[in-house]
């Protein structure tokens, strides 16, 4: 804040690292986004790694059946925030939508209200559940009677955990709007870790259900209680007292609405080409269907992270500073295509080899069209993330909820006649064309939302069509020699495209800068953030 010509610091939120600067240039600063998009991949990647030891041990430890359950324990402990309405993703807005207006002092109200909303449907959500657990485990679910008690005391437990998971989510997204996602990746990680390995610790006394989910469940309120000290803690106008704003209440609504609207229909969509496979084709086929999908869905997790951090900087630069967020935008896309381009093309070249070294010829032979496909889809859906983040921030996701309201029938219809008559590689190229749908409409109305129709990522269709051109080629069935041949050809002239054509001079003298003095530098980083 500026006061007599001076620089003060907020009163409401203290960051001493970047205090020098006003709220929108502190908190969409070129070094801090990079460096948090890089947090969040460490932080969402990190417990897959947790998984990938944890799960085997688990399964032998626990035996199918209770594994089954404890996996069903793992989806409602860790994802459940998604049925919160939206109203994290609008908190997490509104509140980076004040700090980048200078509006601090309306915050803490926002941030109050938010939370007892969400804790009235977090407690709505435990009612439910804790009602239908008898149903659910003794008929629904079909589980098996001896294992009947320990899971239904499980399920009790869960339900308790339900508010604290959703409190944790609003918590997390007012963090969030501050760029705070050091901590927020720190205790993401933690927490990730201590999902897979606090059962295996339970193990050593105990292979029930229910202490494990009793362990996890108490790991989240520690998650909660973390969230809320840290918040208070930079966030000092919270502790002046409980407030409530009922003006805030329709806009949170509202928007958090359309944000749900989206959450329920996305996953509809990504998920039901695999039971259409299984209905129309075989189950065999769903195995060299899916494993490829599970994958190359794993690079989603890059565009994922740093459309995470950019959302907030969007939302704070939108209205103050709308020149930097077609910056900021356009970078975003440029960094997500030189981030997921060579991984894809590697994919897509290797793809008949590296099936059949990890699963064998037959899954090669069946699935390697399959992968080259979806590597393609995901690529594009990669850099549809930035889009679609612009879109939400700028206050419009009644714009990206209406689009998927009005694919999923158009969608279902497809994927049900190739599938049908194309088989699994017929499914691939339905759901590729349909992210590709989604994208350029996306990249539209990302145009229509920036400031007198600008579009910072210029001349972007050469690059897209060079590059999905060489992913063309990249599928022609060719020898190892020549496939390797043609990925370091490829590599060399994307390296020289990248340095000379995508990135600017700034950028490129950033780059420079950290290599000679190592990520710490900050010299020649704050031109490239301006």
């Amino acid at each position: 804040m500026t006061v007599g010509g001076r620089k003060t610091q907020s009163k409401w939120c203290y960051m001493p690292e970047i205090e020098s600067i006003n709220a929108h240039e502190r908190l969409t600063g070129g070094r801090l986004l990079v460096r948090n998009s890089v947090l969040n991949l460490i932080g969402q990647g990190g417990p897959l790694v947790a998984a990938f030891f944890a799960i085997p041990l688990l399964v032998k430890g626990l035996g199918i059946d209770r594994f089954g359950v404890l996996t069903l324990a793992w989806m409602v402990i860790g994802y459940f925030s998604l049925f919160d309405f939206g109203i994290a993703r609008a908190l997490t807005k509104f509140v980076a939508e004040k700090l980048g207006a200078g509006q601090e002092e309306t915050i803490p109200a926002l941030v109050w209200t938010s939370l007892s909303l969400m804790l009235i449907l977090g407690l709505a959500g435990a009612v439910v559940l804790g009602l239908l657990s008898p149903w659910l485990v003794r008929r629904a679910l079909n589980i098996p009677l001896a294992l009947q008690t320990e899971t239904l005391h499980s399920f009790y437990v869960l339900a308790l955990a339900i508010p604290v998971v959703i409190a944790t989510a609003a918590i997390r997204g007012a963090l969030e709007a501050t760029q705070r996602f050091g901590f927020i990746n720190a205790v993401r990680l933690g927490s990730g870790v201590f999902t897979f390995f606090a059962p295996l610790l339970t193990l050593l006394f105990s292979k029930s259900i229910f202490p494990m989910v009793v362990v996890l469940a108490a790991g989240r309120l520690l998650v909660l209680l973390l969230y809320l000290a840290f918040c208070l803690h930079t966030m000092p106008g919270l502790r002046r007292g409980f407030a409530l704003q009922r003006i805030e209440v329709a806009p949170l609504l509202r928007f958090g609405g359309w944000i749900t609207v989206s959450n329920i229909v996305s996953p509809v969509m990504v998920y039901v080409d695999r039971f259409l496979v299984a209905a129309l084709v075989s189950v065999a086929a769903v195995a060299y269907y899916v494993t490829p999908y599970s994958v190359v869905i794993y690079l989603l997790l890059v565009p994922t992270a740093i459309a995470g951090v950019l959302f907030p900087a969007f939302a704070t630069s939108f209205v103050q500073d709308p020149d930097r967020t077609q910056r900021l935008f356009a970078r975003g896309v440029k960094y997500v295509f030189l981030a997921i381009f060579p991984i894809a093309l590697l994919i897509v070249v290797l793809a008949r080899q590296g099936l059949d070294l990890w699963l064998g010829a037959e899954f090669a032979e069946y699935g390697t069209r399959v992968l080259q496909l979806l590597t393609v889809g995901v690529l594009i859906n990669s850099l549809a993330q930035i889009p679609f983040s612009l879109v939400q921030s700028a206050g419009r996701p009644d714009l990206t909820a209406k689009l998927h309201l009005i694919e999923l029938p158009f969608y279902l219809v497809a994927v049900w006649w190739v599938t049908r008559n194309f088989g699994i590689e017929g499914t691939a190229v339905v759901w590729s064309a349909r992210v590709t749908v989604d994208a350029l409409i996306l990249f539209r109305m990302a145009r229509g939302v920036l400031p007198q129709g600008s579009f910072g990522f210029r001349h972007a269709e050469l690059p897209a069509g060079v590059a999905l051109l060489v992913l063309a080629f990249g599928m022609v069935p060719k020898g190892l020699i020549v496939s390797a041949l043609f990925v370091a050809l490829a590599m060399l002239v994307f390296a020289w495209a990248g340095w000379f054509l995508l990135l600017d001079s700034e950028e490129r003298s950033w780059v420079r800068n950290v290599v000679r003095a190592g990520p710490s530098s900050e010299t020649g980083h704050e031109s490239s953030d301006k």
